[in-house]
């Protein structure tokens, strides 16, 4: 029989073209995402006469670091720094916690309208972020939390994605493993708190980058609830390098490299279980 009409042969010849599809794929996304990188860095590196004068990601020799100097003295880099990082590690401790117990609430445990409160819950994901902006502002001034970080962390602090991932990873749990722990003489909070988590540390790593990501990047909702110079966080800081006659692009390329290392520092130290969250399994070995 010839080769031709082999079914395998036929299935391995599919398998890869999709396969091949894939991988341009991914070059392709992989390019457009890191392209505005490199011409930021080589941006930031070009003095401020020669930005326009040459092509875009023409690299000026020798590099000039002076915005790099300069933007620590144009704003208070540190304070803004401070001000981010306080407010993304509460919201990524809170995040985890809600999301961790709502999670394991929503899969373990049984009480009427569980699912239909599920999906009422997860469907909020569905409503755009615009549409909140004005019901969230006024809940925080009834709180009196406007121009505070308590406005920034209030209303980040519960996610739904976030209970979303950790219900379909504790779902992956077997029920065996359940009722050994009551055997045992394990209540639900144990656990949860002694079984649970102590195997959930790739999925609660992805999470909590995703949302200390989210809170280190926020600026629109900064923007509208803080007023005071010493409470702004770093991409509302960068903001006002911009005026409206005139950008040092320069200036604000090396202020958005700066306030770009720590999530890419933070995402390689964690890349293990960022990769191993993928694999969603509950249990090791």
């Amino acid at each position: 029989m010839s080769n031709k009409n082999n079914p395998s042969n036929s299935d391995s010849v599919l398998a890869k073209s999709v396969q091949a599809i894939a991988v341009t794929l991914l070059v392709f996304g992989a390019i457009t995402m890191i392209v505005p990188f490199i011409w930021s860095v080589i941006t930031s590196l070009k003095s401020a006469e020669n930005i326009f004068s040459h092509s875009a990601f023409w690299i000026q020799f020798p590099p000039d670091f002076s915005a790099y100097k300069q933007i620590w003295e144009r704003i208070p880099l540190l304070l803004y720094a401070g001000n981010t990082l306080k407010v993304a590690l509460i919201v990524t401790v809170g995040q985890l916690a809600t999301s961790s117990l709502a999670g394991y609430a929503f899969a373990r445990l049984k009480f009427p309208g569980r699912d239909k409160l599920f999906f009422v819950y997860i469907a909020t994901m569905m409503i755009p972020g615009m549409v909140l902006l004005i019901p969230n502002f006024v809940v925080m001034r009834n709180l009196g939390a406007i121009n505070t970080h308590w406005a920034l962390i209030l209303s980040a602090v519960g996610s739904a994605f976030g209970t979303f991932l950790m219900r379909q990873f504790f779902l992956s749990f077997p029920s065996e493993l359940e009722d050994a722990a009551k055997l045992d003489g394990c209540n639900p909070f144990m656990f949860y708190w002694h079984i649970l988590l102590p195997n959930s540390k790739p999925i609660l790593t992805t999470l909590g980058l995703m949302a200390f990501q989210n809170i280190w990047n926020d600026f629109q909702w900064p923007l509208i609830v803080l007023n005071d110079e010493s409470k702004r966080t770093l991409q509302l800081g960068l903001s006002y390098l911009m005026s409206e006659y005139y950008t040092d692009w320069t200036l604000l390329m090396a202020g958005a490299i700066i306030t770009l290392l720590p999530i890419i520092l933070l995402f390689f130290a964690v890349q293990k279980y960022f990769v191993q969250s993928f694999k969603f399994t509950g249990l090791k070995g």
